[in-house]
């Protein structure tokens, strides 16, 4: 069996408005009071939604300065070795490992060959 997709996020430069956005349109709620890493997110700008609601857990954050994108984190046991292995096979990193604030968890960045952005989670 392959690695599992454990988180998504929605980041943009106003994350405020996003979160109103996708409450109104799917009904997610949103709770900003959780860590996360500063090349993610401003802290208290980043929306953790109910997984209930969403099926995995995600968020939806960035604010000024974070750049407008979708991405979708996949579980790994170590993050810098994924993020090797995918360089190896033509990706490029884009960010990490950075460790999450007060939590064992650490998450990269990579874009595939063709440029789609994809996250990388796993123990700090």
């Amino acid at each position: 069996m392959g690695q599992p997709v454990v988180h998504f996020e929605v980041i943009g430069t106003d994350p405020a408005r996003l979160r109103g956005y996708y409450g109104e349109l799917f009904g997610w709620e949103f709770d900003t009071g959780g860590p996360v890493a500063p090349a993610v997110s401003r802290q208290g700008e980043y929306g953790f939604t109910d997984t209930g609601a969403t099926g995995i857990p995600g968020g939806v954050g960035g604010g000024p300065g974070h750049e407008s994108h979708v991405v979708f984190y996949v579980g790994v046991p170590d993050v810098e070795a994924a993020l090797r292995k995918a360089e190896s096979l033509g990706g490029i990193r884009r960010m990490g490992p950075e460790r999450a604030p007060g939590r064992d968890l650490a998450v990269g960045h990579f874009t595939d060959p063709e440029g789609n952005l994809i996250g990388l989670a796993g123990p700090a």
